[in-house]
C-alpha cells in the first residue's frame, strides 16, 4: 500500500493550486469525506491520492491522501461543482461528480471501492515486475523488480546494477558517486556487521527497494560524505500464517549456495515474524603486480571458504489504534577460512625469490536488539516515537604466515580479537502544524566502544634496527555522540521547502596499552535546506544543501597491522581528524508517457580530506607502509542521468549514466639510487595531487515473452578510474537472465549467466610509489539458478504499522 506514497510525493504540488483562498471565509463553506477500500480484500487503501478537479476536469483545485484507515476529508471547499478522483498505483482511477451547495455543505461519499487494473494474487507480497526509479524529496528510490532480482543471488551481487553505486567484487567495499565514505543501513538501522559480509547475507529476493540518500536532511545523522544507502526489505503483516522460501546456487570456479526462509503470523493485536538466511561457499581470486623498476613480479592466489548465517525474530504489538510496541533481534554468525600464496620473483636476482603462504581462520558474531514504542495523537501525522537499539560484535582472527626461499621473512602468527558495541537511543516528535506545515524534533545519544586485542609470535625491528618479539597491543576506541535536530517543512502551491539543523557534541578517545593514541572533542552544527518546485504533474525540480562529516573509521585509526604481504603492510593512523563536507545538488524529474527521466548535478567542498599515504618503512627499507592521513581542502562534482522507459508492453528499459570528478591529494615515498643496500639510497617524498574523472554506464532490458516467462539482458561499463597509487583501466560485463513463474505466480525459477564474455577484471597501471602494472581476477563469469516460493493465507490484509523506513534519520554513523 505504501507505494501510493511515491505517487503522492510526485503529485503533491499539482494538487494545490490557487483556486482556493483560505483567506476568504465568505467563499469557503464545505467539505468532502469518505473511505477508500480495495475490491480484492475489502481492506482500507492507505496513501491513495485524492484529487479535486474543476467541473470540466481541466484544472486541479486541491487534494490530499488517505490515512492508514483509508479515510479522507477535504475541507474549506467553496460552493460549486467538482470532479472527485481517487488514484492509486495498480488500481483503476475512480472518478465521480460532486456538488457543494448551501444546503449540502458536507458531502459524504461513503465507501469508494477501487478496482484493480490486473488481478492480484492472494500472496505474502507481490514483487513488482520491473524496477522503477523515483526521485523523492530527499532521496532516490529504486523499487527493486523481478528484472533486477534475477541479476544476482545477494544484495552484494545486484548493487552494481544500481545507479551511482559500485561494489568491489574482491573486497566487497561499496562506493556511492565514486566515494567510499557512505553509510549502509538495512530497514533504517545501522549494523555492527562488516558491510561486505552483511551485503552477502541478504538474498536479493528479500529486497523491496534501495534508497540512495545522497544529500540527507538534518534529521539524519551527518556521517558519510557521499550519503546513505538504505536497503528496505519486504515486510508482511497479512492475517494468518504466511511465508516465503528462497534457494540459490552460483557456480563459477567454485560453488556458492544461499537460502532463506521468511515466516509471519498475524492474529489480533499481535504480528510475529522471523527469518533465517545463509550464504555458504568457496571463493577464488588471483592477481599479479609487475614492478618495472626492479623487474620483479608478485603473483597472488587466494582461496576462501566462508559460511554465514542470519537470524531475525520480531513482534509488533498493536495495543490500540494509537499505541504500538515493537521488538526484534538480529543474530549474525560468520565463519571463514582463507588461504593465500604470494610468490615474489626477482628476474635480475633470483636469490631474492621468496614465496609466502598465508592462512586465515576467522569468525564473528553480531547481536542486535531493538525496541520501539510509537504513540499517535488524535491529529493525523502527529506522533512521538522512542527507539532503543543495542548492537554487539565479537570476532576472532588467527593468521599464520610461512615463508620459503628467504630468511628475511621468518614464519609467524598473528592473533586479533575484536569486541565492538554500539547503543543508540532516540526520541522523535512529528507535528503537522496545519494542512501545509510540519515540524519535526528529535534528540539522540550514540555510544560506541571498540576493543582490539593483538598478539603475534613474529619478530619486529625496534628503533635501533634490532629484531625483537612483536609486542602485544590492546587498542581501545570509544566515541560518544549526543545530538538534537529540528526541521520545518511547508507546501505552498507549486513550491515546497524544508529547512533544518542538527547540533552534535562528540567525544573521541583512542588508547593503546603503551601510549594514549588520540583524544578529540568538538561540537558542530549541520544545517540543511531543500526547495522543490512542481510546475505541473509531469515536472519536478529540486535544489538541496547539507553539511556532513566523515569521522575516521576503525580501520583508518587502528594502529594494529591490518594485513601484510612480503613487501607492504597496512596500518591505521590514530591521529586522523574528521573531514567535513558541504554539498549542494540539483535534481530534475520529467515524467513522460511510458516512463520517466531524472537528471541531477552535485558539487562538494571538502576540508581536511582523508586519503591514502604510502611511506617507506624506516625499520625495513625493502617494505612499504600503507596508511591514511589528512590533507588540504579539495572539491568534487558530478552528473547523473537515469531513465525508466517502456517502448512496448513486452519490453522495458532501465538505464543510467553517472559521471564524477574529484581532486585527490596524498603522499607517497620511494627510494632513489642503485645501491643494493636500500639503506644507502635516498627517500623521496612526493606530495601528490590527482584529478580523477570517471564514469559508469548501466542498461537493463526486460522482455516479457509470456505471462510466465521473462528474459533480461544487463550491461555495465566503467571508465578509467584514478587514485593516488594507480589508474584502473576500463571494465565491463554483460549478464543474461530468465525468470519463469509457476503455481499461479507464487513460485519463480530464475536462471542467470553472468559476465558472459568473461571481461570483468581489475587491470591497472601505477607510477607511485613505483612504476608498476598488474591485474586481479575473480569468479565474475558464473551461472546462477534460484527458486522462490510464497505460501500462506495472504487474505484480509491487516492494518500495517507505518514503517520507520520513511524517517530513517537514526542510522547515519558508526565506526564500521
Amino acid at each position: 500500500m505504501r507505494k501510493a506514497f511515491l505517487l503522492f510525493l510526485l503529485l503533491t504540488s499539482g494538487l494545490f493550486s490557487t483556486k482556493l483562498s483560505a483567506n476568504n471565509p465568505e467563499t469557503v463553506i464545505g467539505s468532502i469525506s469518505g473511505t477508500v477500500v480495495d475490491n480484492a480484500m475489502n481492506q482500507p487503501v492507505a496513501y491513495a491520492a485524492i484529487v479535486i478537479k474543476t467541473e470540466d476536469g481541466a484544472e486541479t483545485v486541491t487534494g490530499s491522501i488517505t490515512t492508514e484507515d483509508g479515510d479522507f476529508e477535504i475541507k474549506k471547499l467553496p460552493e460549486g461543482s467538482y470532479i472527485l478522483e481517487v488514484q492509486f498505483i495498480g488500481y483503476k482511477t475512480h472518478s465521480q461528480k460532486l456538488e457543494i451547495t448551501k444546503n449540502n455543505r458536507n458531502v459524504k461519499v461513503g465507501t469508494i471501492t477501487l478496482m484493480e487494473e490486473a488481478r492480484n494474487l492472494d500472496e505474502v507480497e507481490v514483487v513488482a515486475e520491473r524496477t522503477t526509479i523515483e526521485q523523492r524529496v530527499d532521496r532516490k528510490v529504486i523499487n527493486v523488480g523481478k528484472d533486477l532480482t534475477t541479476a544476482g543471488a545477494t544484495a552484494s551481487d545486484i548493487m552494481n546494477n544500481i545507479p551511482s553505486v559500485n561494489v568491489d567484487a574482491q573486497t566487497g567495499d561499496i562506493t556511492l558517486r565514486g566515494n567510499s565514505n557512505v553509510r549502509v543501513m538495512v530497514d533504517g538501522k545501522l549494523s555492527n556487521v562488516p558491510v561486505a559480509q552483511l551485503l552477502r547475507q541478504i538474498p536479493s529476493t528479500s529486497i523491496k527497494s534501495i534508497e540512495l540518500i545522497t544529500n540527507p536532511s538534518a534529521k539524519y545523522n551527518p556521517e558519510g560524505m557521499s550519503g546513505i544507502i538504505n536497503i528496505v526489505l519486504h515486510k508482511n503483516a497479512n492475517i494468518g500464517f504466511n511465508g516465503n522460501i528462497n534457494m540459490g546456487l552460483t557456480k563459477g570456479i567454485e560453488a556458492k549456495f544461499n537460502s532463506s526462509i521468511d515466516l509471519n503470523y498475524r492474529s489480533g493485536k499481535f504480528n510475529f515474524y522471523g527469518n533465517y538466511g545463509n550464504n555458504i561457499g568457496k571463493w577464488v581470486n588471483d592477481g599479479t603486480i609487475l614492478r618495472n623498476d626492479e623487474n620483479s613480479l608478485q603473483a597472488f592466489d587466494f582461496f576462501n571458504n566462508n559460511k554465514s548465517h542470519l537470524y531475525k525474530l520480531g513482534v509488533d504489538f498493536y495495543l490500540n489504534d494509537k499505541n504500538t510496541i515493537s521488538f526484534f533481534t538480529n543474530q549474525n554468525i560468520f565463519d571463514g577460512d582463507g588461504d593465500g600464496i604470494t610468490a615474489v620473483s626477482y628476474f635480475n636476482d633470483q636469490s631474492r625469490n621468496l614465496t609466502q603462504f598465508f592462512n586465515d581462520e576467522s569468525s564473528n558474531r553480531s547481536e542486535q536488539y531493538n525496541f520501539d514504542y510509537k504513540l499517535d495523537f488524535g491529529k493525523e501525522g502527529h506522533n512521538i516515537e522512542l527507539e532503543i537499539d543495542h548492537n554487539s560484535f565479537e570476532s576472532e582472527q588467527d593468521a599464520n604466515f610461512r615463508s620459503v626461499g628467504s630468511t628475511l621473512f621468518p614464519d609467524y602468527m598473528d592473533f586479533v580479537d575484536t569486541e565492538r558495541t554500539q547503543t543508540i537511543a532516540n526520541l522523535d516528535y512529528v507535528n503537522p502544524l496545519d494542512s501545509i506545515s510540519k515540524l519535526e524534533l528529535g534528540v539522540e545519544s550514540r555510544l560506541f566502544e571498540t576493543d582490539v586485542d593483538y598478539s603475534s609470535t613474529g619478530l619486529s625491528f625496534n628503533s635501533s634496527g634490532n629484531l625483537i618479539p612483536t609486542p602485544s597491543t590492546d587498542f581501545k576506541y570509544n566515541m560518544d555522540i549526543y545530538s538534537a535536530y529540528a526541521t520545518f517543512s511547508q507546501n505552498r502551491g507549486k513550491w515546497s521547502y524544508q529547512v533544518g539543523a542538527r547540533i552534535e557534541n562528540v567525544e573521541v578517545q583512542a588508547d593503546t596499552n603503551r601510549v594514549r593514541a588520540f583524544t578529540d572533542k568538538y561540537t558542530q552544527i549541520y544545517p540543511s535546506a531543500f526547495v522543490t518546485y512542481n510546475p505541473d504533474e509531469k515536472n519536478q525540480l529540486q535544489v538541496s544543501y547539507s553539511r556532513r562529516v566523515d569521522r575516521p573509521g576503525l580501520q583508518q585509526v587502528n594502529p594494529i597491522r591490518e594485513w601484510a604481504t612480503p613487501l607492504i603492510s597496512s596500518f591505521g593512523n590514530p591521529s586522523l581528524e574528521p573531514q567535513f563536507t558541504s554539498s549542494i545538488e540539483t535534481n530534475y524529474t520529467r515524467r513522460i508517457k511510458n516512463g520517466s527521466i531524472t537528471a541531477g548535478v552535485f558539487y562538494r567542498s571538502i576540508s581536511d580530506e582523508i586519503n591514502r599515504a604510502v611511506y617507506v618503512d624506516r625499520l625495513d627499507f625493502n617494505r612499504l607502509i600503507l596508511t591514511f592521513d589528512n590533507f588540504d581542502n579539495t572539491s568534487a562534482y558530478g552528473f547523473e542521468l537515469s531513465t525508466n522507459y517502456r517502448p512496448t508492453k513486452w519490453w522495458s528499459i532501465n538505464g543510467s549514466f553517472d559521471f564524477f570528478s574529484q581532486t585527490q591529494r596524498g603522499i607517497t615515498e620511494s627510494l632513489s639510487g642503485d645501491s643494493p643496500d636500500p639503506t644507502e639510497n635516498d627517500i623521496i617524498v612526493e606530495e601528490v595531487e590527482v584529478d580523477n574523472t570517471a564514469w559508469n554506464l548501466r542498461m537493463n532490458n526486460s522482455f516479457t515473452v509470456t505471462k510466465k516467462l521473462t528474459l533480461q539482458a544487463f550491461g555495465f561499463y566503467r571508465g578509467n578510474n584514478r587514485t593516488i597509487q594507480f589508474t584502473a583501466k576500463p571494465m565491463y560485463f554483460v549478464n543474461l537472465g530468465a525468470r519463469y513463474s509457476f503455481a499461479q505466480g507464487k513460485g519463480t525459477i530464475s536462471f542467470n549467466y553472468n559476465d558472459i564474455f568473461n571481461t570483468m577484471f581489475f587491470d591497472f597501471d601505477g607510477e607511485r610509489p613505483y612504476n608498476q602494472e598488474g591485474g586481479f581476477n575473480w569468479e565474475s563469469n558464473n551461472v546462477y539458478v534460484g527458486m522462490s516460493y510464497r505460501f500462506g493465507s495472504g487474505k484480509n490484509r491487516a492494518k500495517q504499522r507505518k514503517r520507520r523506513d520513511s524517517n530513517t534519520k537514526q542510522s547515519g554513523g558508526g565506526i564500521l
